[in-house]
């Protein structure tokens, strides 16, 4: 049974960063630097990072000269980031289904940060309110995973020790939902949560970018922005307007 809003409680715990505590920061800053400097978005540009987690893109993006707003459901995600705060960067508790208040030169979704409801309509609802963030001639930037490549490689059990908590992780794919189940001892207490993202192919992420009136002008398959291909590629990175 799928839980409600999964992301609302697992993303706010400390079990959560402590699993993804080893990211590979070296990997996002190559994508960044490559897709500003492909998008040239002027360093005037004003770009959204939604969700934007612990503001590790976020904060990035403003070395590079951007002016940043980071938003993202997760209070302690944004209180951490709030410490990286400055003239020109800024976060704040922000549920990506509400409507975008101001326009944005770029708004920027990352790291599979989509894909998560079972309804589609909440997900082209999403993109709709991105549609509307945007400044004339504004972009925006989709990264997901390939899901054509992670059915073939499927890693379907797991065990991780990090910081004395053993997490046993197992995945599946089930009615259109890649499920990641995680469960671990923690605090005298058993925990368990599983991560939902829907199983969208490219097909797939073509009808909802068209429904949001939102045009693909480019599609990468990873973070040195090669060309997608479906059986290889480990990303599905789309640039719409």
């Amino acid at each position: 049974m799928k839980t409600t809003d999964w992301f609302t409680s697992w993303f706010d715990t400390t079990y959560y960063h402590t699993l993804y505590k080893h990211r590979n920061d070296a990997d996002a800053q190559f994508f960044m630097r490559n897709i500003t400097s492909f998008l040239k978005l002027p360093k005037s540009s004003h770009i959204a990072d939604l969700p934007c987690g612990k503001g590790r893109h976020a904060v990035y993006l403003n070395s590079l000269g951007y002016k940043v707003t980071g938003g993202d459901l997760s209070s302690n995600s944004i209180t951490h980031a709030k410490k990286f705060e400055n003239e020109n960067l800024h976060f704040e508790i922000w549920d990506m289904r509400n409507p975008i208040k101001l326009k944005y030169d770029a708004i920027f979704n990352l790291f599979t940060s989509f894909g998560y409801f079972d309804d589609d309509n909440e997900d082209i609802a999403i993109l709709k309110s991105i549609k509307n963030g945007l400044k004339n001639n504004g972009v925006c930037v989709l990264d997901f995973l390939n899901v054509e490549k992670v059915k073939k490689y499927l890693v379907e059990n797991e065990t991780k020790t990090i910081d004395g908590i053993e997490f046993h992780i197992k995945r599946e794919i089930k009615d259109g939902f890649i499920l990641k189940h995680i469960s671990f001892f923690a605090d005298n207490k058993q925990h368990t949560y599983t991560e939902q993202v829907k199983f969208l192919t490219l097909a797939k992420m073509q009808t909802y970018f068209k429904k949001a009136n939102l045009k693909i002008k480019h599609v990468f398959g990873d973070y040195a922005l090669n060309n997608f291909e479906t059986n290889t590629s480990d990303r599905l990175i789309l640039i719409a307007k």
